[in-house]
């Protein structure tokens, strides 16, 4: 390279330079002033450069280090109103003699902000790692390539690993038994829950959930959150055990849960309100899925008996030879099986609060004369006993059939369906308060945000356009359905439900939503495939995609299904049960 052209580069490398350059000669008169020092000192290199550096810099101390030969590094400095940090230092030639002294300075402020910025970020990543140290769940965080980052001292406790043998290392370091989750979630950008493994070296048997962390749109890695199998069975077990034996015997909603505008549904409340301060018997009336359990809780809860058990139990779901014992229990020795000592019933275990009858009407002839009993006397007697137990519980009802229509068949007995009717409450069906559609996804959004652990915030003008319109025949336990099926179709970083997140819905012969592989029903309608298997396998695929079939035609009604499919409410029940078909939660709002 020419000399000429090692100069010229030698100026575009020191006008490029961002912090400020200021060199003197021996006689010390500036010859090198580039842009970022005219930028500190206010002055431009054409009237500094040829000047004595005293003229140009007051405070400078390049002359000293001209006449001592000595380097002054990391010097502050104030130049006008800046303050600078600077470093000084002689330059020499071949033979060793000081020809020279060049300064390199920066504007102070700058270093100090990012001092703070690290003393900042340092600090924030003190109090991330104390906070994830001090939980007690074992927590373990993955880079964007599926190494080890960071662990906790739970995690430690749990798997016995530390952090030399975790930090660093792939992923898969701490796994005895399956897949690594951190590697498919960053592969799949999709958080993983409750997933069964094995780790460490002892083989312990856990469970993870791991979710990606996302900076923007950028994947920077995957935090995993492991907890002891043990434990949860342990919690699983103790749950189940309080379960059966207090039958949830605790009212969750009140009315301040009622979301709604609409008049008729205000009426409703109005009146429950009214006679929750009263022993009356009422009648909660309305389709399946428009809140009538909710009402039940609520009246309970409003009323003196609050403090007091609140017992739930659906007609329908139990047999008819079982709920007899079920209602009024039974005493020692009353039938083969009986439980030694006998067992008190649901009536007596509300005892002075509430005792919650869904699905009334499907109640057994013989059955609704006990009730009837109890209702007028006040006291139950136990099967396989003669002697009366008093009993003070005030009875909500429930039902989604016209109880009127029964008692003209001989299905219902007159005389009962006077003493249940004797506060009714009728609850509208969805598509009689639209207005209220608004509020309930509002609702419902945020619950289904906790239980699936996302971030939506509204449904678009358009989906609430469909949603007036759509009739809704499973009422709000359909809506439910709907938002938690179109979540499940969003995008992770998605946070408004549109039409094409829907699941197909059908309005004014209008098709909506996403459809599946044939526009005529959503997969989980569709046949299963053909396959070479077993009689009894066929009759039993066949057998349930008629139970979801009479499900979706009456809109979740059970009573409707199981007319529609020739058989009793009990055996629909069963054959739910046998075939896993889930049941969503009624409720008005929740």
């Amino acid at each position: 390279m020419q000399d000429s052209a090692r100069v010229r580069l030698l100026d575009l490398i020191l006008n490029a330079t961002h912090d400020a350059i200021v060199a003197v000669d021996a006689n010390g008169r500036i010859f090198v002033f580039n842009p970022s020092a005219e930028k500190i000192l206010g002055m431009k290199a054409k009237d500094a450069i040829g000047s004595h550096v005293r003229e140009v810099i007051a405070t400078t101390r390049l002359d000293e280090v001209l006449s001592t030969g000595v380097a002054e590094l990391n010097q502050r400095q104030t130049v006008g109103e800046t303050e600078i940090v600077t470093n000084r230092v002689p330059v020499r030639d071949e033979s060793g003699k000081v020809v020279g002294a060049v300064a390199v300075f920066r504007d102070l402020t700058e270093v100090k902000k990012l001092a703070e910025e690290i003393t900042n970020l340092r600090e924030i990543q003190s109090f991330l790692t104390a906070i994830i140290g001090a939980t007690q769940d074992a927590i373990s965080v993955a880079d964007a390539n599926g190494n080890g980052l960071l662990i906790n001292q739970a995690y430690t406790r749990l798997t016995g690993l530390t952090e030399k043998d975790v930090i660093g290392k792939p992923a898969t370091v701490d796994i005895a038994e399956g897949p690594s989750m951190h590697m498919q979630v960053l592969r799949t950008r999709q958080p993983v829950k409750n997933v069964p493994m094995r780790v460490g070296p002892m083989r312990r048997q856990v469970v993870v959930s791991v979710d990606p962390v996302f900076v923007g749109d950028e994947l920077k890695g995957s935090v995993g959150v492991i907890r002891d199998v043990s434990e949860i069975i342990r919690l699983t077990e103790e749950l189940d055990r309080m379960k059966k034996i207090v039958r949830q015997l605790e009212a969750k909603y009140t009315f301040e849960e009622v979301v709604s505008v609409n008049p008729l549904v205000s009426q409703a409340v109005e009146q429950a309100r009214r006679v929750a301060f009263t022993t009356a018997t009422v009648l909660l009336r309305g389709e399946s899925g428009t809140g009538k359990e909710l009402f039940a809780h609520a009246i309970h809860n409003a009323s003196p008996r609050r403090n007091k058990p609140f017992v739930r139990v659906n007609c329908a779901a139990v047999s008819e030879s079982l709920l007899e014992s079920e209602l009024f229990g039974y005493v020692d020795g009353a039938f083969t099986g009986a439980k030694r000592g006998g067992r008190k019933g649901l009536f007596e275990e509300a005892e002075g609060g509430s005792l919650f009858l869904d699905e009334v009407g499907v109640m057994p002839l013989p059955l609704q004369a006990s009730l009837l009993r109890v209702l007028q006397e006040k006291e139950i007697v136990r099967v396989g006993d003669s002697k009366p137990t008093p009993v003070d519980v005030r009875v909500i009802a429930a039902t989604n059939v016209p109880l009127e229509q029964l008692v003209a068949e001989g299905k219902f007995r007159e005389d009962l369906y006077y003493r249940l009717n004797v506060i009714p409450i009728f609850i509208p069906p969805l598509r009689q308060r639209t207005d209220d559609l608004p509020f309930l996804c509002d609702r419902l959004i945020k619950k289904l945000n906790q239980e699936y652990g996302r971030s939506v915030e509204s449904v678009s003008p358009e989906v609430m356009e469909v949603f007036k319109a759509y009739r809704w025949p499973g009422n709000v336990r359909e809506l439910e359905n709907v938002l938690g099926r179109a979540m499940m179709n969003m995008k992770f970083q998605e946070t408004v439900i549109l039409s094409e997140h829907l699941p197909p819905m059908t309005v004014e012969g209008h098709r909506f939503g996403k459809p599946a592989h044939r526009e005529a029903e959503p997969d989980w309608l569709s046949p299963a495939p053909t396959t070479a298997g077993s009689l009894k396998e066929a009759v039993y695929n066949a057998e349930r995609l008629a139970i979801l079939n009479a499900l979706k035609k009456t809109g979740n009604n059970k009573t409707r299904a199981a007319r529609l499919l020739g058989i009793s409410v009990r055996s629909l029940y069963n054959k739910i049960e046998r075939h896993g078909i889930g049941e969503e939660k009624e409720a008005v709002s929740s």
